[in-house]
């Protein structure tokens, strides 16, 4: 496994780090993340779960979640939650434990 790769499963609990501020723009998220100085779009789905991390939750909460909001299969909604989560860890957005 290099560096930059996690390694998560649905048993992994995620939340949010510190210092963002977002909104809402046309029923998308944005965000600014003060510690970084870097504006994100995280867009609706992404904005769900965005709200879904305020607080720390495993991923199979969070997919669950989704899943009572999105018509998905369970399989192609981890698989990219788990991609989104792995991206916001490497801009150092969240927390995985």
């Amino acid at each position: 496994m290099s560096k930059t790769e996690l390694n998560i499963d649905l048993n992994t609990t995620v939340s949010q780090t510190p210092g963002h501020i977002v909104s809402d723009m046309n029923g998308e998220k944005v965000m600014l993340s003060v510690a970084n100085g870097k504006y994100y779009n995280l867009g609706a789905i992404g904005g769900d779960i965005w709200g879904y991390i305020q607080k720390p939750i495993t991923i199979d909460s969070l997919v669950n979640n989704l899943l009572t909001k999105y018509e998905v299969s369970k399989l192609d909604c981890q698989e990219q939650v788990e991609s989104f989560l792995r991206v916001l860890k490497k801009e150092g957005l969240i927390n995985i434990e």
